[in-house]
């Protein structure tokens, strides 16, 4: 088994409450894996170590099988090429239009020429179904838009991990099909391996291949939304029951 992540025996504390308590959790090439808890349980802090904007107290968070712990900064933007990340609320400059938002990590961290940029902006936004929106500005599109927005510049870079971070919250249910259905969309148009944090379990329950369950900072249960779903776990059955 390839892994694209694996976090071993994560720990990390914020004014000494520790948020996670060893965590251990592998994400294949090219799955889609969901992770699920409480509010407060430490999935966002999950994805933002993956992403090397926070280090752990102690553990490995190997990417493509390098540990990205000790990296410097400048080791972690390069690393950062191969993982893209939908934040929660999409946080688009706002002075920014659509195609600058999205050129922007085109022109920190590549040498391509403007032609180019344009041409690749003008193709990961026809990926997520915003082609011709190149000219509006965040303040103007609807909060689904401004997710489409964000995810084109995720994955603007061609990355081999992308990371979610509440992607279908505050979108009314047609948004969040949408949402949904471009997540597994990319994943077989690009190859990538996706990882989601969100609340919603129809929309993990749908889209995911694999369901973590993060409870007391530990991973509690992982296994098929089959799995999950008949699992006689008591911690599982315990937020199944509160959150159905």
């Amino acid at each position: 088994m390839t892994w694209a992540v694996e976090l071993r025996q994560l720990f990390k504390a914020f004014n000494g409450n520790e948020v996670l308590r060893g965590v251990d959790l592998g994400i294949e090439e090219g799955e889609i894996l969901t992770i699920l808890g409480g509010s407060g349980t430490g999935k966002s802090v999950l994805l933002r170590l993956m992403i090397g904007l926070f280090k752990p107290d102690a553990g490995q968070i190997l990417i493509e099988a390098e540990d990205i712990v000790p990296l410097r900064e400048d080791e972690l933007l390069k690393m950062r090429r191969k993982v893209g990340m939908l934040f929660q609320g999409a946080a688009l400059f706002d002075s920014m239009s659509v195609k600058e938002n999205v050129a922007f990590s085109l022109r920190e961290h590549t040498g391509m020429t403007e032609a180019q940029i344009r041409d690749r902006v003008g193709e990961v936004l026809a990926l997520v179904g915003m082609a011709g929106t190149e000219e509006k500005y965040p303040a103007e599109l609807s909060g689904g838009m401004r997710k489409r927005v964000g995810l084109a510049r995720a994955i603007a870079l061609t990355p081999r991990i992308v990371l979610y971070d509440e992607p279908t919250t505050g979108l009314d249910p047609r948004n969040v099909d949408k949402i949904n259905e471009l997540i597994t969309d990319l994943r077989a148009k690009l190859r990538v391996a996706s990882v989601v944090v969100t609340h919603d379990l129809q929309s993990a329950f749908r889209i995911s291949d694999r369901v973590a369950l993060l409870s007391d900072g530990r991973i509690a249960a992982t296994g098929s939304p089959a799995e999950i779903g008949k699992t006689e776990d008591p911690v599982v059955q315990e937020f199944l029951a509160g959150h159905l």
